[in-house]
């Protein structure tokens, strides 16, 4: 970045420095400054005094809105052009690669027709150091300034940096809980400092809405620019599809989803509809609608919306790099992802990476991707040793979201696992609904998903490989309310071939006083604390 250049960025308040360590939610400040690049000490990692802009300043007045006043206030303050960009390259290409696209284009493939990924310009990121970033990313927390105050925008420039505000679509997605698990953790783990990271608490009800806003967005932006596209696709197992016809309804953008028939909640299902998507419901299973979305959009002009499309990936990112600020860019010692097609557990291991790679921490934590025994070829492939991937048929699972047998981002998750010295865990049927029962049990109310990952993390504290002081992340991934259904059959006893051994169905009692009373004394007696 030329050192004359002069940026606006949201800056860190001085007098919140001196926080303590101990606050695990992400801070809001009240201040905006102006930052001379020419003035700037990058041996100084100490916040400047405070002045507020007036951005920050400004009223909503008159019917103007939070993007009208941040498009007013860009026009009155124009700002020169800095560096920061990023553009489409090949998958974990060597340093000898010179094939690129821009972010502009439409392609989902390299010329081997293999992946791509987002690449940044890390050189002029590197301009400013890892202290400066922390402070930048802190600041911006909580705010309504557009668009900062989404958990995805307030890193901006290390996700679409080229992108006008006036372009992006958000529901100020992320931010999400970071929930300190204390009670499962030392009932069921003997484990103190256990923290589930609850994406399924967003606009949708799922962590894909980090992604959705970054794609819709650019799909925004492309519409404007009168490039071929009628339209947003993808094929689902539920989660995306509701991501994305949220996203596109706020933007008015028409979306085609495809969902495997009677293979979805009936709670899923209903969102893509209430939200206007035109809805294809097709006799296969997800990788049978993953190939003919794929078809289509080579076909049609239909943007391709699932991980194949690395943008979302920048957006899913930023969760990592929430995780981080919510401990005071104090790194965990593990982190543990449910996985299906696979692009999320890379998309943490980006964000952690360009943590570590920018200076904003000096470590990055081990990962662990956690599967369904029914869909588990990413733990098939580890189990081997890594020698030979093979596809599977995925069979049922109540883990619906990550039924895929033949992931996407298998080449990205295997990259990410084998960087961070990660590992690849399994949870049956029976094993993955306990741990939902176990965790709704200690205040939670997660999805099946998440059992499956706290499966993982018990199996690994078994083995003593994850220890009782190790700092611990599972990350939820999607709303229990979601999944309703298969709540009621578990605590019904309802689930064939399961023991259901948790389960707390209603007691059914006469409508006298004896009868509740002789009820209720049976029932306090076997919970009186046992000294």
């Amino acid at each position: 970045m030329a050192a004359s250049s002069l940026l606006q960025f949201p800056y860190l308040d001085s007098q919140l420095s001196s926080k303590p360590k101990s606050v695990r939610h992400l801070k809001s400040t009240p201040h905006s400054l102006h930052i001379k690049a020419s003035t700037f000490d990058p041996s100084n990692t100490t916040p400047p005094a405070s002045t507020t802009t007036a951005a920050s300043n400004s009223t909503v007045t008159g019917g103007c809105n939070i993007r009208d006043e941040a498009r007013r206030y860009s026009l009155s303050h124009p700002q020169p052009a800095n560096n920061f960009s990023a553009k489409y390259v090949p998958f974990n290409a060597g340093p000898g690669c010179t094939e690129s696209y821009s972010l502009d284009e439409i392609i989902y493939r390299s010329q081997s027709g293999g992946l791509l990924d987002v690449q940044h310009d890390i050189d002029a990121l590197k301009a400013f150091p890892g202290s400066y970033w922390r402070a930048l990313f802190d600041s911006r927390v909580g705010k309504t300034s557009w668009p900062y105050g989404s958990g995805v925008w307030s890193k901006k420039e290390w996700v679409l940096p080229d992108i006008s505000s006036d372009d992006i679509i958000s529901a100020f997605e992320g931010n999400s809980n970071l929930f300190w698990a204390e009670r499962f953790g030392k009932q069921f783990l003997d484990m103190n400092d256990l923290w589930v990271k609850h994406c399924g608490i967003s606009h949708t009800g799922s962590f894909k809405d980090l992604g959705m806003t970054v794609l819709v967005s650019q799909v925004n932006k492309l519409r404007k620019m009168k490039k071929p596209v009628v339209g947003v696709g993808c094929a689902s197992t539920g989660d995306t599809s509701a991501a994305l016809s949220a996203y596109c309804a706020s933007a008015g953008i028409p979306s085609i989803v495809f969902l495997p028939s009677n293979k979805i909640s009936m709670a899923q299902l209903v969102q893509p509809i209430a939200n206007g998507a035109f809805v294809l419901s097709i006799d296969t299973d997800f990788d049978g609608c993953m190939k003919l979305i794929r078809e289509v959009t080579a076909e049609l002009p239909i943007y391709l919306a699932n991980s194949l499309n690395s943008l979302r990936l920048e957006g899913q990112k930023t969760a990592a790099i929430e995780i981080l600020q919510q401990f005071d860019w104090e790194v965990p010692d593990w982190v543990i992802i449910p996985g299906g097609n696979l692009g999320n557990i890379y998309a943490f291991y980006k964000g952690f990476h360009m943590c570590k790679e920018l200076g904003l921490v000096d470590k990055i934590p081990r990962l662990v991707c956690a599967q369904a025994a029914n869909a588990n070829p990413l733990y098939l492939y580890y189990k081997s040793g890594w020698k030979e991937f093979k596809a599977v048929k995925a069979n049922s699972t109540f883990a619906s979201a990550i039924q895929i047998g033949d992931p996407v981002s298998i080449d990205r998750a295997v990259y990410a696992l084998k960087n961070s010295n990660g590992i690849v865990e399994e949870a049956t049927e029976e094993e993955l609904m306990d741990a939902m029962a176990h965790a709704d049990s200690t205040g939670m109310f997660i999805c099946p998903h998440t059992g499956v990952a706290l499966t993982a993390l018990s199996k690994l504290r078994n083995s003593g490989v994850i220890r009782p002081t190790d700092r611990t992340v599972v990350v939820s991934t999607a709303h229990g309310l979601k999944f309703t259904q298969s709540k009621i059959d578990y605590h019904s006893r309802n689930i064939k071939d399961m023991g259901c051994r948790f389960a707390n169905p209603p007691v059914e009692v006469k409508a006298d006083f004896g009868s509740v009373m002789d009820v209720l004394k049976k029932y306090l007696l076997s919970k009186e604390p046992k000294y």
